[in-house]
């Protein structure tokens, strides 16, 4: 690599000051001054950087004697910067990354590299806890967009020394920072392996989309399987758990989440609340979240089938039954609630938070009652998506719910065409899509069940108290 800073100080500024385009960027500040007497300069982003420590820097290498002056970069850098942080680099890269990265750059004429001095102090918003990943009990806080933020959160919750975080880039314009988290006696090292691979091989301009963006980078999954292959979550006390556990976490900066890996269909479906209540009602929790998610995938089907053959109705369920003909097919009405639902959801996304209550008042008042009184929807199917919509809100995981969801549609079109023997034959698609995935580390993806382990599977429904060794 050929070397970007000489001990032509002047070659160096020309060099950088056409780079950064000084000139012309505001918000890229550069101050010369003189140390014993040899012409210095310090660049840095406005903003980044801790404007006293900047100062005081400043203020005491300006002051510093001869005697004290040491002529050899490395020496200079331990005994005359005082600042705990300071890295020595002459390659271009690294200058001009870290310096876009916040990092302050100190040159001085002689020396043949430059000292980046880390006296970083991002713009950040208050860690509190995430808006989506609430619990009853348990910590109050939560990833923020600061990479160095979200990484103290977990290292405060385990004093391990195996505990490791490694660091890296991706992004050729980005130049994103990523952190991988693991324990380093625990984690599967295979797959630690090639999750660094992946990320080394990454070859884009940027990021954009944060952590979707890197999992579609380091997993190409098929388009017709929508279960997810990596967790999210914005709770850092979560994280740690899983980190514990054995599973690798990776955070991106300017990402509020952390991706978990590799995941399971139960590890999507467990939640914080589960650990945080006595055994009994954390396993109450559990199940109830795993009937809820069965019968969210069925009840519209099954209500598909008994309203087109009523004579496959139960006797105990006749109760259930369409009395008058509907003015509208009930496989269309499923189908455009199912659409309407989604179309709520985005509505109240994009809708400020004081406008949410009467949006919600507006939907369920007049849509709803109007609906039914007008006779494009009766009300046993009203009630069913009604069901089914607040099914889908028991899940923290969107991609989860949104699987769930597109298997029930494909479940309704195959009992709407062959009656009885489509819902099987959904139910068995179902089945095979979800027992035939394969995590990210080409597990299965419904283990302890396949390959089975009959401890653990019962430890992925019931909750167990912690024992004291």
């Amino acid at each position: 690599m050929d070397k970007f800073i000489t001990e032509k100080i002047e070659d160096n500024i020309s060099k950088l000051d056409v780079i950064f385009h000084i000139e012309e960027s505001f918000d890229i500040l550069k101050k010369e001054f003189e140390i014993c007497g040899r012409k210095s300069v310090i660049y840095y982003i406005n903003g980044f950087c801790n404007n006293d420590m900047i100062q005081k820097i400043q203020e005491y290498l300006s002051k510093l004697e001869e005697k004290q002056f040491q002529n050899d970069v490395s020496s200079f850098a331990r005994n005359n910067i005082p600042n705990l942080q300071v890295d020595l680099y002459d390659d271009k890269y690294n200058v001009i990354t870290l310096i876009l990265s916040g990092v302050v750059c100190l040159m001085v004429e002689g020396f043949d590299k430059a000292l980046l001095i880390d006296v970083r102090q991002y713009p950040a918003r208050n860690v509190q806890e995430p808006e989506k990943y609430k619990v009853l009990r348990g910590s109050r806080d939560g990833f923020v967009e600061t990479l160095i933020l979200n990484t103290a959160l977990i290292r405060r919750r385990i004093r391990n020394p195996e505990y490791m975080c490694e660091i890296t880039r991706a992004g050729k314009s980005s130049r994103t920072d990523i952190a991988i988290c693991y324990m380093k006696d625990r984690v599967d090292k295979k797959l630690l392996e090639r999750i660094k691979n992946k990320l080394e091989k990454i070859d884009t301009d940027a990021l954009p989309m944060n952590q979707e963006s890197l999992a579609e980078c380091i997993h190409h999954g098929h388009w017709f399987n929508p279960f997810p292959k990596f967790r999210y979550t914005e709770r850092p006390d979560t994280v740690a758990a899983e980190i514990l556990e054995g599973q690798i976490a990776i955070l991106v900066d300017n990402s509020p989440a952390a991706m978990l890996l590799p995941t399971t269909i139960f590890d999507v479906i467990e939640e914080a609340d589960d650990y945080y209540f006595p055994p009994i009602t954390g396993t109450y929790l559990r199940l109830a979240r795993t009937i809820i998610t069965v019968m969210s995938l069925i009840l519209t089907p099954l209500f598909l089938l008994y309203a087109n053959q009523p004579s496959l109705l139960p006797e105990w369920l006749s109760f259930t039954r369409i009395t008058e003909p509907p003015a509208l097919p009930i496989f269309w009405q499923l189908l455009i609630l199912e659409l309407a639902i989604d179309g709520l959801k985005i509505a109240a996304i994009n809708t400020p938070s004081t406008l949410n209550t009467p949006l919600s008042l507006i939907a369920a008042i007049v849509i709803g009652e109007f609906a039914v009184n007008t006779g494009w929807f009766n009300d046993q199917t009203m009630l069913y998506m009604a069901v089914v919509a607040i099914a889908n809100f028991t899940h923290e995981n969107y991609e989860l719910a949104y699987s769930i969801k597109f298997l029930r549609i494909i479940m309704l079109i195959l009992t709407e065409i062959f009656g009885l023997y489509g819902l099987i034959a959904g139910i068995v698609i179902s089945v095979l899509m979800i027992s035939l995935n394969r995590t990210i580390a080409q597990t299965s993806y419904i283990y302890p069940l396949i390959p089975f382990d009959f401890k653990k599977f019962m430890l992925r429904f019931f909750r167990v108290s912690i024992k004291n060794k």
